[in-house]
């Protein structure tokens, strides 16, 4: 039985559907398609049953899926342990390749450091970085296609995961340097008047902001949603409206003075969960990159 087939049966569980399937893997619906008939049939019973709201694992299905599972975590244990002989067992460098999903916030800020310090300590480790927002964080770790992840949640509540706290991170008000609020001490009913350009649904700390901002009676805030941090800093940057961002993602804007800190209402710091999937083997490379991670954000001097 060929791996290729197992990784598109637990895709397909996993997304629930051929198209989301097929897109979680790179590959064309059809080919998909072809690959779990092939897998039926060399098992000899239907393993999904397709719906018009999705497709749903067969009661065979539900059963093979753990089964299915193990046998690509040994794979990939197997491909490790073959990549680890690239590396230096005396200087304790390992190789491999490591797959990170993580919040865009992080991505853009914290991560490109902590790539580059693992590429010097483990030349021969490949890095993958991938920004994604918690949901498909959770999915890449169920599908196998993240080794780990970083997201901002104050908890994980998958009992197939496993989330360890590494790091707070502050979070900061910013409008542009012209802006009417900048430098001042605002509450809420001034800027619910306010337009903010916030994070993509499903961003803890950028829901409870939408949800303060529109509790405040008489008001209708104007909000915009990007899945960008980029996007929203630049808006702001011009003078369109105010932010609510993790402070180490404005700090050079705000030392060039192309942003400016509004003092609003207290927003508490938005946890760093380090994630990973509870059953799956960790190769000595994931183990490598956890270490780097949990020091690095330990250091509140970077």
């Amino acid at each position: 039985m060929e791996t290729r087939l197992l990784e598109s049966f637990v895709a397909l569980a996993r997304a629930g559907s051929f198209t989301a399937a097929a897109r979680a893997l790179h590959l064309a619906q059809s080919t998909v398609t072809v690959q779990i008939r092939t897998l039926e049939k060399e098992l000899g019973t239907p393993l999904f049953d397709r719906l018009p709201s999705g497709t749903v694992p067969t009661a065979a299905g539900l059963r093979l899926l753990e089964e299915a599972e193990a046998v690509l975590d040994a794979v990939a244990r197997l491909r490790a342990t073959a990549s680890s002989w690239h590396g230096d067992t005396a200087s304790g460098t390992v190789a491999g390749q490591v797959t990170i999903g993580a919040a865009d916030s992080l991505c853009a800020s914290r991560l490109p450091s902590v790539i580059a310090a693992l590429r010097r300590a483990h030349p021969g480790l490949e890095v993958h970085l991938n920004a994604v927002g918690t949901a498909a964080a959770v999915d890449g770790l169920r599908g196998g296609r993240l080794d780990l992840a970083l997201v901002l949640e104050p908890e994980m509540a998958e009992s197939d995961l496993l989330a360890h706290r590494i790091a707070e991170l502050p979070l900061t008000y910013v409008a542009a340097p012209d802006h009417p609020l900048a430098g001042r001490t605002a509450d809420w009913e001034e800027l619910a008047r306010e337009s903010f350009f916030v994070h993509e649904e499903g961003c803890s700390y950028s829901d409870r902001l939408v949800r303060a901002l529109r509790g405040v009676p008489g008001t209708r805030p104007g909000i915009t949603r990007f899945g960008s941090i980029d996007a929203a800093r630049s808006c702001v940057a011009a003078g369109l409206g105010l932010t609510l961002l993790p402070q180490v993602t404005v700090e050079g804007q705000l030392a060039d003075g192309r942003l400016a800190v509004v003092h609003g209402p207290e927003a508490p710091p938005v946890p760093v969960q380090l994630v990973r999937h509870r059953r799956r083997w960790v190769s000595p490379g994931a183990r490598a990159v956890a270490e780097e991670l949990t020091a690095a954000f330990a250091d509140t001097s970077l």
